[in-house]
């Protein structure tokens, strides 16, 4: 029973011995000349102006999280536009009430003024 496993070692070993395989030459081969500059803190380019455990304004997850939803949802579409001829009008229609929920919920938050940033 555990012989069918062995492919499965081999491929994780073969995957962990590469990896640690190009770090390792990565340290190696890489020159490694820190200066200042390079060792400095920066934000987006900018030198770090206030502390890091800084409160964040809710507003950058909001974003974030609505980018996940509707860039998830939009996922969707595409194995049912592959299998659309398949599944026929019920598929359609099903589709078409799915994507009228989401953009309800999409002016919803577009009302709301979530989408502004000021």
């Amino acid at each position: 029973m555990l012989e069918q496993y062995f492919p499965i070692l081999l491929f994780i070993l073969v995957g962990v011995g590469v990896g640690m395989l190009m770090l390792t030459l990565g340290r190696l081969v890489a020159p490694n000349r820190p200066d200042p500059e390079k060792l400095s803190p920066y934000e987006c380019g900018f030198e770090a102006f206030e502390d890091a455990r800084m409160k964040f304004d809710v507003r950058y997850y909001l974003i974030a999280i609505l980018f996940i939803l509707f860039d998830l949802e939009i996922a969707f579409l595409f194995p049912w536009a592959v299998v659309l001829p398949d599944i026929g009008a019920f598929g359609f229609w099903s589709m078409m009430i799915f994507l009228a929920i989401l953009i309800v919920g999409f002016v919803y938050e577009w009302k709301k003024g979530a989408l502004e940033w000021e």
